[in-house]
């Protein structure tokens, strides 16, 4: 599968700053990625380049086969882009300003009247942008940057603003493009609501790509414990069955076992599910925000 976006050995200055250091990665087609890291790790740079805003000091980058800072960059209308703060003019209505930006895509502007209805906009199309409040301009800022159904989708913590309906509403309309073939690149702190949707991850910390790949594989990187929490018969919790490790935590209701990866993990398991006084099992597999704080604390450790 060909990749939608390729990055090599780029690296990106701004005068004795480097907001890059030599990173590379590729993200292919139909896929929703997560690009995670702190204020300053190099996340806003990354996006300014892909777009072609900016060149790189060092490296190669690759937007749909083509280099985004070349003066014919042609697949520079099959991008979106949804800034962190987004900005327009407060003279124009909802429905002005989406004509606007399709023309700018070479889109006729009726094909973006369903769009302002999508993101919760059809009764305040006609509004002019100054009496919207900043959950609705993040509103109108998604849907312009979903015009003419792109094949790059950038977005640059989007869900900042909107009540809880329209971040489902949001992803939904971000997985029917993932399965349309689109690639879905949010740069974001709400770790929890990438947990369950992002399909690639990259974790970023002054400039540097310090890890990357599904969670699967980034948990299996990290060799962070699976924690398993069992509930015993009040029988059983004074003294514990002998097939549960010696280095288990005792609580209230039971146990807490650290198993370090996932052939353990089934082996407890099995061991439990034959034990009758387990009542009940829990399984919290290492989070998002757990491995992101892993990372970045192996990268400062090797700094």
């Amino acid at each position: 599968m060909n990749a939608t976006v390729s990055v090599d050995g780029v690296t990106k200055s701004y005068g004795a700053v480097k907001a890059l250091r030599d990173v590379s990665f590729t993200l292919s087609p139909g896929r929703l990625c997560a690009l995670v890291g702190h204020n300053g790790a190099g996340k806003t740079t990354l996006i300014k380049l892909l777009l072609g805003l900016i060149h790189p000091d060092h490296g190669d980058i690759r937007v749909l086969g083509q280099d985004p800072a070349a003066g014919e960059f042609s697949a520079r209308w099959q991008l979106g882009y949804l800034p962190e703060n987004v900005a327009f003019n407060a003279a124009l209505t909802g429905r002005e300003t989406l004509a606007f930006y399709a023309r700018l895509k070479r889109i006729e502007p009726s094909a973006g009247w369903p769009l302002l209805e999508r993101v919760g906009l059809g009764h305040a199309a006609d509004r002019r942008v100054g009496t919207y409040s900043k959950g609705m301009r993040q509103r109108l800022g998604l849907a312009q940057a979903l015009l003419g159904r792109p094949r790059v989708l950038l977005l640059d913590e989007p869900t900042t603003g909107l009540d809880p309906a329209l971040r489902l509403t949001f992803y939904e309309i971000l997985q029917e493009l993932r399965d349309d073939g689109a690639m879905v690149l949010i740069s974001s702190h709400a770790l929890n609501e990438l947990e369950d949707r992002a399909e690639h991850v990259l974790i970023m910390n002054r400039g540097v790509l310090v890890a990357q790949g599904t969670l699967a594989e980034l948990r299996s990187i990290s060799q962070l414990p699976i924690r398993l929490t069992l509930d015993l018969a009040p029988a059983a919790r004074s003294i514990m069955p002998s097939w549960i490790p010696a280095d288990s935590t005792a609580i209230e209701r039971g146990c807490v076992l650290l198993a370090r990866d996932v052939v353990q993990k089934m082996a407890l398991l099995r061991a439990a599910a034959s034990d009758q006084t387990v009542t009940n099992i829990d399984i919290a597999s290492p989070t998002l925000d757990d491995l992101y704080a892993h990372f970045l604390r192996s990268q400062e450790k090797t700094a």
